[in-house]
């Protein structure tokens, strides 16, 4: 007997239907699972048999047939086991053809029939409604996130027992999910930063505009301190937004528990060892990486001259596309890339320079270490801050700094609401994202301020992109200061925190080089 089920498989950040086959037929006795599946599928021939017996249902002296359709697309995890069980019981008359008719199952079966959480259901729910599935049947543990998707009725089972009852007819009891947003204070606040007030002011603009930023400057100086603190003065989550993250986040299982969608914005920060296909995605069976599950909030690169070189240059394409393409065998994917990049580093291996009482650093070996981020990636940084060593006495106060991660947030959602107005109807969320050819459009600057980028431009020697997010840093600037126009003290802010000067080893060290 021929019997199919619904369930769903995840390709990219998407899920994808899939048609779980059994059939029951005469032959050589034998369990087989085909469609293009992976070991852990493989092995769930084991844990159905062993969950069947367990509930006093013996498999059929008959040869069992799995397929997983369609076969082009590679089948992973252990989701699959609930739609294959129930496949099966189907093929042996145990549950009625039309009882799971439009019904999309997902699960992890366990040897005594228990049903465990899976990843990937967000997803896997929002196409159950794009197919016309009225109905999904998740693990107990995945319904808070299933009932995200409206248009969906989305029901919890604990066990195979359950999902027999509710093909005769019986529906299983169902806690009270709540998909509430939860509101969590951070434990970071930039009131504990005491001084450093142009690396607040940097950050502040950072978060405003979504600008990457590069902080550079001795060990202990506050470099990272600066960097943790970021989150907590971005804008709000929209909908849109929690929605776009929490489904990246299902996939790889990253949901925080008892929580059906992220309420904060992502911070990643991963070791300067990472590999490539961990920072930008990979391996033999695509997932997503550390770029990926920062989108929309923030990558932290510490530490960024002692990582691989090639690693850093991969990152050149997601910073300008806000993407990232992943191309194997089977198939491309392609991953949402929209991060803001917070890299920090030191001068010189040592991290005195330029100060040379306690720098031992050679002007070659300060080169090369400063050459193991290329200009390319340096020219992708829109705000380049040197970070200064805090004085004693602003150390050693007791005095809580004035600006505080509130303060700056407020001043962050008064220019994102400029922002928004001013984007409305397009796909541009932040003034870092203004394509090139619209920057006349969006960026419209005083004569003064004209002139001193044309100036700047050229004494400078700006990059044709470097010219460009210049203009989008004052933007930013102007925005912050609610100013319709770009002036010239907004040009000039957004110039102070431009340009790596790769020369300053000549300014410090005439002649040695």
């Amino acid at each position: 007997m021929y019997c199919s089920v619904i369930s769903a498989g995840i390709s990219g950040v998407d899920a994808v239907p899939v048609y779980v086959e059994a059939d029951v037929s005469r032959g050589m006795p034998g369990f087989s699972i085909v469609g293009y599946v992976s070991s852990q599928i493989r092995e769930a021939r084991d844990r159905i048999r062993a969950a069947l017996i367990n509930m006093d249902i013996s498999l059929p002296v008959n040869r069992i047939t799995v397929n997983l359709a369609p076969g082009d697309l590679r089948k992973e995890g252990t989701g699959y086991d609930l739609p294959i069980a129930a496949a099966v019981l189907m093929a042996m008359g145990r549950i009625e053809p039309g009882a799971l008719e439009k019904t999309m199952l997902l699960g992890e079966l366990r040897l005594d029939g228990t049903v465990g959480r899976v990843n990937g259901v967000l997803p896997s729910v929002m196409t159950a409604r794009e197919i016309g599935c009225g109905t999904c049947i998740l693990p107990m543990e995945n319904v808070a996130e299933g009932r995200v998707v409206e248009g969906v009725r989305v029901l919890g089972i604990r066990n195979l027992s359950e999902l027999l009852a509710y093909a005769e007819g019986e529906l299983p009891s169902q806690p009270p999910c709540s998909v509430e947003k939860r509101e969590e204070e951070y434990r970071v606040d930039f009131a504990e930063m005491q001084g450093q007030e142009s690396v607040k002011r940097a950050a502040l603009i950072a978060a405003a505009g979504f600008h990457n930023i590069l902080l550079s400057g001795p060990p202990g100086s506050g470099k990272s301190m600066a960097a943790e603190r970021i989150p907590t003065i971005l804008p709000e989550l929209t909908e849109e937004e929690r929605l776009e993250i929490s489904r990246i986040h299902s996939i790889v299982g990253l949901l925080p528990e008892g929580e059906a969608l992220v309420s904060r914005r992502p911070y990643r920060a991963p070791h300067h060892t990472i590999t490539g296909p961990a920072l930008c995605g990979g391996g033999i069976s695509p997932r997503p990486g550390e770029v990926t599950l920062a989108h929309r909030g923030v990558l932290f690169l510490d530490e960024m001259p002692e990582m691989d070189p090639g690693v850093l240059e991969m990152l050149r394409e997601p910073l300008e596309s806000r993407r990232i393409t992943v191309s194997r065998l089977g198939g491309v994917c392609v991953y949402p890339a929209s991060f803001l990049l917070a890299a920090a580093m030191n001068p010189c291996p040592c991290g005195y320079f330029p100060d040379r009482s306690r720098c031992r650093c050679s002007p070659v070996e300060i080169r090369r270490y400063q050459n193991r981020v290329s200009q390319a990636l340096l020219d992708r940084m829109d705000l380049h801050c040197e970070v200064q060593e805090a004085t004693y006495q602003e150390i050693s106060s007791n005095k809580r700094a004035d600006m505080t991660s509130a303060k700056m947030r407020a001043l962050v959602n008064r220019a994102g609401e400029r922002q928004r107005e001013r984007y409305r109807g397009t796909t541009i969320r932040f003034n870092s994202e203004i394509p090139s050819g619209e920057v006349r459009k969006y960026c419209e600057m005083t004569e003064d301020a004209a002139q001193m980028m044309e100036g700047a431009f050229r004494h400078l020697r700006l990059s044709g992109r470097g010219y460009f997010h210049v203009i989008k840093v004052a933007r930013t600037i102007a925005d912050l200061d609610e100013a319709e126009l770009i002036s010239r003290t907004h040009v000039g802010e957004a110039l102070c925190f431009r340009s790596p000067d790769r020369n300053v080893i000549d300014r410090y060290c005439p002649g040695m080089t």
